[in-house]
């Protein structure tokens, strides 16, 4: 059983503020972000029973009434298990593929026309939002990452990827934040208990990305406008927190990522809480608003 955490003070959504998100869950037990623009919101995928996603939500402090819809990256488990049920009890539209939308119907249930949205283009709108479809590489039918616009700012969000496709090389470079999957420790993974196929299947090319590859490609994407990064979908039994952020980070510092932002900050998402929100818009104005007053007293900014 696991252990409550003291919940978090919650940050709360005002109308004047811009591009936010938080993962509510992270993992192979359970996958869900919530990404939004002012106050309205949306969730990629639904991997939780609908009870706790109600519950990480609630304790981010965004409500149920501000959601407009669902996107499903792919027709997994653990991105699905929720969607159905959630998507009844709050009457929210399901934003998913053709070939998605084949695999999941029956996991997913019945749901009216109206909130069965096929995702036909590469790029359409949700919640205040413009995004777009990064195409990724999993053993799913389809599998996709979306990169989210709003008032010039970027979100890109890849998870359950064997490797980094040309389409996420082009699209996740210099985004402010990033939520990108660092599943496991190499040298964990091959030392662990899990039979040899599954080992063969993580690590292959429709697997999951080590922590390794999400350093070198992070050490291609950061930019000066990066202001967050969220380390997702941690493997319980080939990682831990603390490793995927040293390993991630000791990459970065030994490429001189620091040099080109300076106000870069690392996280790990939670597996099973959810994380505090990032409000975008408001971390851009307070590093603009600290840019003038050193700028006013003669200070370099470093």
């Amino acid at each position: 059983m696991r252990r409550k955490r003291p919940r978090r003070r919650r940050k709360t959504i005002e109308a004047g503020e811009t591009l936010f998100f938080g993962t509510l869950a992270s993992g192979s037990s359970g996958n869900a972000i919530l990404a939004g623009n002012r106050n309205r919101g949306f969730l990629i995928d639904a991997g939780l029973p609908a009870a706790r996603l109600l519950e990480n939500l609630q304790r981010t402090g965004v409500g149920p009434e501000q959601l407009e819809g669902i996107f499903v990256t792919h027709e997994h488990g653990d991105h699905i298990r929720g969607v159905g049920a959630l998507a009844r009890k709050l009457g929210l539209p399901v934003y998913a593929t053709a070939g998605i939308w084949e695999i999941m119907e029956a996991e997913v249930g019945l749901l009216p026309a109206a909130q069965r949205v096929v995702v036909a283009a590469e790029s359409f709108a949700l919640a205040g939002l413009s995004l777009t479809l990064i195409h990724t590489s999993h053993d799913s039918v389809e599998s996709y990452g979306l990169l989210a616009r709003a008032e010039g700012l970027t979100l890109g969000v890849a998870t359950d990827t064997g490797v980094v496709t040309p389409d996420m090389e082009e699209k996740l470079r210099d985004c402010d934040a990033l939520v990108i999957e660092a599943n496991h420790d190499s040298d964990m993974l091959r030392r662990g208990r899990y039979p040899w196929h599954l080992k063969k299947r993580i690590a292959g090319e429709r697997g999951h990305l080590s922590n390794a590859q999400t350093g070198e490609a992070l050490q291609r994407w950061i930019g000066e406008n990066t202001q967050k990064v969220v380390l997702a979908h941690l493997s319980e039994e080939n990682n831990t927190p603390a490793l995927a952020l040293k390993t991630v980070v000791e990459m970065l510092r030994s490429h001189e990522v620091r040099q080109k932002c300076g106000r870069l900050k690392i996280r790990v998402a939670p597996r099973h809480e959810p994380h505090e929100l990032i409000v975008l818009g408001e971390e851009r104005r307070s590093y603009d608003d600290l840019q003038r007053e050193r700028a006013g007293r003669g200070a370099a900014v470093r």
